[in-house]
């Protein structure tokens, strides 16, 4: 069974963050984070890490571009 991954679009970040706004990062499920307001997503520096989910907007993609992303991380 293939997992459909998920992504967003950063809306916000402050010099500290290592997110950029406008990029688009792939999101991790964690129920955990989700009941406290957070996103788990792949940063720029390839590491997995938890920020506010006010600062993205999830974003639809197709299976060409879940591919395409993918490919390109």
């Amino acid at each position: 069974m293939s997992t459909k991954s998920m992504f967003a679009v950063c809306i916000f970040a402050d010099k500290e963050m290592l997110v950029t706004p406008r990029k688009i990062y792939q999101v991790l499920a964690d129920k955990s984070a989700e009941r406290s307001n957070y996103i788990l997503v792949i940063d720029d520096e390839g590491e997995d890490y938890l920020y506010p989910k006010k600062y993205f907007v999830l974003v639809p993609v197709s299976k060409d571009i879940e591919n395409a992303l993918l490919l390109a991380a």
